[in-house]
């Protein structure tokens, strides 16, 4: 995710890794059928209550009917298939914004009940550890925000989009909504004819029977529910091949096609840039799509990354800035989504790497010095830290806020470690780390002691002090190579930022 200016301030990680959080992290006790149902979560430490333990999702299979307006509820049904990891009287699920009308578990009518945000459904009988099962919920899609609801669909000129990061998602469809239980997803969009449907991964087969069109696509690798997209609206689909005979298809307001084409273009070539600098793109296609929203951020969802449309079009911003800012969210399909944080305090790896990239790309192609850009992130990372903790120790969230925890101290703030690390260890082992680190957790999740173990298994020393005073310290430590950068008396931004 990146908050734009003009609104503020390959060995795959094993089943039993991967599902360590969700099934250690909480403890789950079998709870007596007459027992009020409760929430449940996975404890990580800035959404304790995001998540759900005691299973592993291995597919969504979504089907969303759209009325025509974006403000009716959409009629929808979520299958879920997954493993449990332990033995299970109820399967609590992340749900909180749209009626539940019925719930089946392996094709059998379960009962269910609300409980906070989660929906928490009991089956007819208990499902023992190492269990496949299938949870059909048919239920209603409400795009029309709730109080104090923040994400989930975005409200188009011409219909909807998804913006679930950071726990949004389950505003949107009943999901295990939290990164460390990434699942294939299958998505099937009816809409009235006249519309077009796209949705993360490949197309599936376009429908159309009578004044409706039913659009499938599929994912052909592991997804973060926060990383979902939907876009309905009135559209074209630009298609054009990346790298390698990579498609790449563009979503945008069929009115606008011909003035978007320039920005579009450039997107080809940087994929290729990105290439050259971390390896092959991790995924079956990309993308960009133009929304006509008022969002305040762009948006890495997997293979087709959200922008507002303005971004492009508004003539206040610089060439230089907008194609930066597309890098950012391209950089996140390596950095984010193929490679996925575990739990949100490990968010730093996402937001730094693609803040990283985005200065790189400026540097090389518009002359906008990365060292310029870290000396003024070293002035202000103090300040930073104070303001919303070090990079990989973020505080928690304001109330009613769950977006704040995009501070600077996870984008220039986590960018500075990475160049503090450059400085640590060279250029040459840097970049190579940098490889490394997407082929080794390509499709799966990682933590901030994965990336430390290998950095230091790649300088071939032991780095944990390095990282430990550069991502934990309540002070920025002094950079490497430059002792004479000093913290500013005023915190400076690392790049132009307009009131939000």
């Amino acid at each position: 995710m990146l908050l734009t200016p003009r609104h503020r301030s390959r060995p795959r990680i094993s089943r039993p890794r991967k599902t360590a959080l969700l099934a250690s992290a909480v403890s789950v006790c079998l709870v007596a059928a007459a027992a009020p149902a409760e929430p449940l979560g996975v404890g990580d430490r800035l959404f304790p209550h995001l998540g759900n333990p005691g299973y592993d999702v291995a597919s969504y299979d979504i089907s969303f009917s759209y009325p025509g307006t974006h403000d009716k509820p959409l009629q929808a049904v979520t299958t879920i298939d997954a493993w449990t990891t332990t033995d299970l009287d109820r399967i609590n699920l992340d749900f909180a914004h749209g009626t539940v009308q019925s719930v089946e578990v392996d094709g059998r009518p379960a009962r269910f009940a609300g409980a906070d945000e989660d929906l928490v459904v009991t089956p007819e009988a208990p499902l023992s550890q190492g269990s496949w099962t299938r949870i059909t919920v048919r239920h209603t899609s409400d795009p029309v925000p709730g109080k104090d609801q923040d994400g989930g669909w975005v409200r188009t000129a011409d219909g909807l989009a998804m913006a679930n990061q950071a726990d949004a998602a389950h505003l949107v469809f009943p999901c295990n909504d939290h990164p460390s239980d990434k699942a294939m997803f299958t998505f099937r969009i009816t809409a009235p004819n006249g519309y077009t449907a796209v949705a993360n991964g490949l197309p599936a087969g376009a429908d159309r029977i009578g004044r409706t069109t039913t659009w499938t696509y599929r994912t052909q690798h592991p997804m973060a529910t926060e990383l979902a997209q939907v876009s309905i609206g009135r559209s074209a689909v630009v298609r054009r091949d990346g790298p390698h005979g990579l498609p790449v298809r563009d979503v945008v307001p069929a009115d606008d096609r011909k003035a978007l084409e320039p920005w579009l273009a450039k997107t080809p070539g940087q994929i290729a840039w990105l290439e050259g600098k971390v390896g092959r793109y991790p995924f079956e296609t990309y993308g960009v799509l133009m929304a006509q929203a008022a969002t305040g951020f762009e948006l890495e969802t997997q293979t087709l990354s959200l922008f507002e449309k303005t971004l492009f079009t508004e003539s206040a911003y610089p060439k230089w800035y907008v194609e930066s800012v597309m890098v950012h969210e391209l950089s996140h399909q390596w950095f984010g989504d193929s490679v996925t944080p575990r739990s949100w305090s490990d968010v730093w790896l996402n937001e730094g790497h693609a803040t990283w990239y985005e200065a790189l790309y400026a540097e090389e192609t518009a002359h906008r010095t990365m060292e310029d850009r870290m000396r003024a992130a070293y002035g202000a990372s103090d300040r930073w830290r104070e303001a919303g903790g070090p990079p990989a120790l973020p505080k928690p969230p304001a109330p009613g806020q769950k977006i704040s925890i995009f501070r600077p101290n996870i984008y220039d703030g986590a960018a500075l470690v990475l160049y503090a690390l450059r400085q640590e260890i060279g250029r040459p082992a840097f970049e190579r780390l940098e490889r490394l680190w997407v082929q080794e957790h390509r499709d799966a999740t990682a933590t901030t002691a994965d990336f430390v173990r290998l950095a230091s298994a790649v300088a071939g020393h032991d780095l944990t002090g390095f990282f430990r005073d550069w991502l934990y310290a309540e002070k920025t430590p002094p950079m490497p190579g430059h002792p004479e950068w000093k913290p500013t008396a005023q915190a400076a931004p690392a790049q132009p930022r307009i009131a939000r």
